[in-house]
């Protein structure tokens, strides 16, 4: 595997060794002990799978508040996603930042986003599967979530949404959502 950090502190890009012949590819998508060689140690409890029919489907941007809190390892199994992460935690020097993913069942890599950060995607293509582990487990009372069109973050999301729940309509401009994330250098 290769374990490239992102521009955000503690988001990585992880590429999965794949191995392909005329059967098509093989490819290890998790391994703990070659995950810990780079400081990825987390304990995953729960994994969760998501399919959007529509291109321009927009899921987020979401995060649970601490003592729920979670780190994700996302991945694509079919077709593409522009994948989103922003710092919530406040007093970090990269406060409020954003960087975004193309992440694919093409290109095989897997984003981890740390706890701290609001997470979300907008799916490019009908039929995408998306796949992540997460190291806790969903709370409803600590979900939470920020505005996906923030004027302030200014995400340049790669299509207008088709599809938003109207949970994710709801969610609050940044400065106004609830966070207990502190930065701790």
């Amino acid at each position: 595997m290769i374990v490239s950090d992102a521009g955000l502190p503690g988001v990585k890009v992880i590429e999965p060794a794949s191995f392909q012949d005329a059967r098509g590819f093989f490819m290890e998508s998790y391994n703990r002990e070659a995950l810990a060689k780079h400081g990825i140690t987390n304990v995953f409890v729960q994994d969760n799978h998501s399919l959007s029919a529509v291109p321009g489907t927009l899921r987020g941007m979401h995060y649970q508040l601490e003592p729920s809190a979670q780190t994700k390892l996302v991945r694509v199994i079919a077709g593409s996603i522009y994948d989103v992460v922003v710092d919530i935690r406040r007093g970090s020097p990269t406060f409020g930042r954003w960087e975004g993913f193309a992440l694919s069942a093409g290109n095989k890599k897997q984003l981890l986003v740390p706890q701290g950060f609001a997470h979300g995607f907008m799916t490019l293509e009908a039929d995408t599967e998306v796949l992540y582990k997460v190291d806790a487990y969903y709370s409803q009372s600590d979900d939470r979530g920020i505005a996906w069109n923030d004027p302030a973050l200014a995400i340049a999301w790669p299509l207008q949404p088709s599809v938003l729940s109207a949970k994710d309509a709801k969610h609050p401009m940044l400065r106004d959502a609830e966070s207990n994330f502190t930065y701790a250098r």
